[in-house]
């Protein structure tokens, strides 16, 4: 999951520490020596090797890979790949992939790179554009321009439908197993014959869609920001619960004098704009996750102001947030994060993809009735089917839905890294994730919201132990 700004990147409290022992597994072996562009052009599936302009020690190159594999649909698409110079690396290849859906990869190296430094002496880090992402990514206009790079704020229909209009058939081949299948590409391009794989937000889905297709591909996984492994939850009901606890925690750490989230429901009650509300608080747990001010907006001043029949300064950060006309869809492209969300939702109140789009209002509204009363106080109930989550899906025409994996069990060692105020991957998904997975360690942050590494001394102390030390 992903939200402006654009961060990398989505129960219980840091009392739940380490679940799980991990259990020992063999180092990787290194991949055939290679190093430089020409050597990469030698590669087969990858093309037009150069030094990549984001990053020094990185070749860039191309792989192609078909639209459409069962060959039904013409086309090709053109991905763009940097992997660091560095072929020897004796523990591998480790495959950092973004998140969104919508995020590039390459075009990220410059942020990314000195979070992840103290990885790169022992393993080869390689990045890709997702299909639909990058400089040769999906570009919806109209789409792009309400929404930007948030999950929450729901577009217009019209905008909705317009993308999927200039999409046409095409839309079918944006799932993220069609992803699944272009890794696989790369991993035979690069002559791996196995790596470790590290996701972030939604990166940690596509991590896990692969490792129940290719188990034997993968070394060992990274999940920061966990999204469950089998299906994006629509109506984001962990996160819109878990508001009340992230808002008083922050009130009692800063002695503020009030109570946060019935502020929130007095402003709510007051001025609607629920689904603004919600999205402004999302964007704080990553940004600021102890909600201090520091670094955000003053939040509980904001709420309590607002509480009091001053919402002026809360409506106008909401404002400020809205929007996606400085979000370049190289940069996060919402027109692949609509098509391949409401690919992925196979869960969905009504069904998957294939459902009528003429159904679906009437089952999102019996899925929105049986929510408990009171489960997503705050907020009204209406607000999970408003949020663009479940909102954009509604409006999206019939597509092929995201096929289901081969395996239903992850069986390499895996590390999940959780943040207990994030409100974009919540920990309680991180938490149901690790409770499935039999060589699991879950290790969630106090204090932290959402995209853990490189941000956060103990969950770097856990990476670097699972991928460096002495049984990884």
């Amino acid at each position: 999951m992903r939200h402006r700004p654009l961060l990398l990147g989505r129960a219980g409290t840091a009392l739940l520490g380490l679940l799980a022992v991990l259990a020992a597994g063999s180092p990787v072996a290194a991949a055939p020596p290679l190093s430089g562009p020409a050597a990469l052009g030698n590669r087969p599936g990858l093309t037009d090797p150069r030094p990549c302009a984001e990053a020094a020690g990185f070749t860039c190159a191309e792989l192609t890979v078909p639209l459409d594999r069962r060959g039904r649909f013409p086309g090709e698409l053109r991905l763009r790949v940097a992997v660091a110079e560095n072929a020897d690396a004796p523990r591998g290849t480790l495959l950092l992939l973004s998140g969104g859906p919508g995020q590039p990869g390459p075009g990220l190296l410059p942020r990314l790179e000195p979070r992840f430094r103290y990885l790169m002496d022992d393993y080869r880090l390689v990045m890709i554009d997702q299909r639909g992402t990058g400089p040769a990514g999906i570009d919806c206009p109209q789409l792009q321009a309400e929404v930007g790079s948030s999950d929450i704020t729901p577009a217009s229909p019209e905008a909705i439908r317009s993308c999927a209009e200039l999409l046409g058939r095409t839309r079918n081949f944006y799932t993220t197993a069609d992803t699944v299948a272009d890794l696989e590409e790369l991993r035979r391009a690069l002559g791996v014959h196995r790596w470790t794989l590290d996701g972030i937000s939604y990166g940690t889905f596509v991590a896990q869609q692969y490792g129940l297709t290719y188990p034997h591909r993968v070394a060992r996984m990274v999940l920061d920001s966990v999204v469950p492994q089998d299906t994006l939850d629509g109506l984001y009901l962990p996160s819109l619960h878990r508001v009340a606890w992230v808002l008083r925690t922050a009130c009692r750490e800063q002695s503020c004098g009030s109570d946060p989230a019935a502020d929130v429901a007095e402003t709510i009650r007051r001025y609607g704009n629920a689904v603004g509300i919600f999205d402004f608080l999302v964007i704080a747990s990553i940004v600021d996750p102890k909600l201090t001010g520091e670094t955000f907006y003053p939040v509980l001043p904001f709420l309590r102001m607002a509480a009091e029949g001053s919402p002026e300064p809360l409506m106008s950060a909401i404002d400020d947030l809205q929007g996606g006309e400085t979000t370049p869809f190289a940069e996060y492209s919402a027109g692949l994060h609509a098509a391949t969300v409401c690919a992925d939702q196979t869960e969905a109140p009504w069904g998957d993809s294939t459902a009528p789009p003429g159904r679906r209002a009437r089952a999102l509204d019996r899925a929105v009735r049986q929510i408990p009363a009171g489960h997503v106080w705050p907020f009204p109930r209406e607000t999970a089917a408003e949020q663009a989550l479940i909102s954009t899906c509604l409006h999206w025409p019939v597509s092929r839905p995201n096929p289901r994996p081969p395996r239903h069990t992850l069986t390499m060692p895996v590390l999940l890294l959780n943040g207990d105020r994030d409100l974009s991957t919540p920990v309680e998904w991180a938490v149901e994730q690790a409770a499935r997975t039999p060589r699991g360690e879950l290790v969630v942050i106090a204090g932290m919201g959402h995209s853990i590494q490189g941000r956060h001394p103990e969950g770097d102390s856990a990476v670097r132990r699972f991928l460096l030390g002495p049984t990884a």
